[in-house]
């Protein structure tokens, strides 16, 4: 696939992203200001939530997959699928409703009102599949907008902030707007795919052949996200919400580089996914390329942004996030190539077991640094444990690539040899 063809694929998708993250900052700018404990709180509380989606995201890559793979209408699965969703989103909400009884702390005492949304969470991860596999950037981008659009709505019309309002009445406004405006835009997005499809019944059985592909997927996906995310629940342990807060902003500011490569690997989710085995390498590899050269060149450029801004804007308990920012950028710039290798393994290989080995290393390699590094440098020591353990994990994940691919090491740098043959 020729690099520009993959840019010009990427534009659309990218301008989307790009408007979510300024949403998102929008919205961390909001929490942040209330103080680092509110905003750890926060962080923790998403960082839950995140974990309910990525469990049950097999089903819309399953969505996804059968789409880009058969010319079949889609109408019948994906009816099967939102059914599917609902039901586990249910199970999923007694669960965390007996851990809200159960907690004391804050966010946790909090998720029964994730418990009340959860069936409808699922929705936007599984609806999405249909464009997903279509390679429709339009219609897949509307929710990743809408949400926190809305979220950031009615954050402003409750208050931006709560001055005279007590720590926990704060927390609770907080993580109600939250929940509220995701759960709204998942049950639009839900109906708005059966429109798209069309009206049908749900194709019986859908998963009894392909819930192992299923929980695969949400297994290797939730390993990757433990991956992002363990060390906000290692450092709340160690430091408490404040400590937590500050370098959570540390954490989503490193990870906006992973809205270009992001952008380059969902616009060519369908061509990585194609039956020719030559195409599908090098689409990765021309992904794995362009995903690497945007973020290493963004990395300098969003240091220096942030390094002034965070004090300036979140106020001075911020500039704590600087350090921990440095030491992540690195690793999480050499981890953008993630995303293109999982679409290969996942979508055209089937395997989505090899993204979970090459995400159970990370996160086994950021356990065990951060055992040691956090109780001796606190943020910095849970940042350096992260971009260590991604920067293995990335290199061992392009060996296998180009083992299966059989593409020399010299093609990452732009070696145009063809692979030898396709994968077995």
């Amino acid at each position: 696939m020729p690099l520009r063809s993959l840019a010009r694929g990427a534009a659309l998708n990218l301008a989307a992203r790009l408007a979510a993250v300024l949403l998102g900052l929008a919205i961390l700018v909001t929490v942040a200001r209330l103080g680092p404990a509110v905003q750890g709180a926060f962080a923790l509380f998403v960082a839950v939530e995140a974990a309910l989606l990525t469990l049950f995201s097999g089903l819309g890559l399953l969505l996804a997959r059968e789409v880009s793979h058969r010319e079949a209408p889609p109408a019948p699965l994906l009816a099967a699928l939102l059914r599917a969703a609902l039901g586990l989103g249910l199970a999923a909400a007694a669960g965390l409703l007996a851990v809200s009884a159960w907690a004391e702390a804050a966010p946790y005492r909090h998720l029964w009102l994730l418990a009340l949304a959860a069936p409808f969470l699922l929705l936007v991860p599984t609806a999405s599949g249909l464009w997903l596999g279509q390679g429709r950037m339009g219609p897949l981008n509307v929710p990743q907008v809408a949400a926190p659009a809305l979220v950031l709505a009615l954050l402003l019309s409750a208050g931006a902030v709560w001055p005279s309002a007590g720590a926990a009445p704060t927390v609770l406004a907080v993580l109600a707007a939250w929940v509220l405006g995701k759960a709204l835009v998942g049950i639009g997005t839900g109906w708005a795919a059966r429109h798209d499809a069309g009206p049908a019944a749900p194709q019986p059985g859908v998963l009894r052949d392909r819930w192992r592909f299923v929980a695969t997927i949400g297994a290797t996906n939730l390993v990757s996200l433990l991956n992002y995310r363990a060390t906000l629940f290692l450092l709340e342990r160690h430091g408490g919400l404040a400590e937590t807060g500050v370098y959570s902003v540390a954490v989503q500011v490193a990870e906006l580089l992973w809205l270009l490569s992001s952008a380059v690997t969902v616009s060519a989710y369908h061509r990585i996914g194609a039956p020719d085995a030559q195409q599908a390498a090098w689409t990765t590899l021309r992904a794995v390329q362009v995903n690497l050269l945007a973020t290493l060149l963004a990395a300098p450029l969003l240091y220096a942004g942030a390094a002034f801004a965070l004090p300036a804007v979140l106020g001075p308990d911020y500039a704590g996030a600087v350090l921990p920012l440095a030491l992540l950028l690195p690793g999480i710039a050499g981890y953008a190539a993630a995303s293109s290798l999982s679409a290969y393994y996942t979508n055209h290989r089937g395997r989505p077991q090899w993204s979970a080995g090459i995400a159970g290393l990370s996160l086994a390699l950021t356990l065990a640094i951060a055992a040691w590094s956090i109780p001796r440098h606190g943020a910095a020591g849970a940042a350096l444990a992260t971009s260590l353990a991604y920067g293995v994990a990335i290199v061992v994940a392009l060996a296998l690539f180009l083992r299966d691919t059989k593409l020399p090491w010299t093609a990452l740098f732009g070696g145009r040899g063809a692979p030898q043959s396709g994968p077995a």
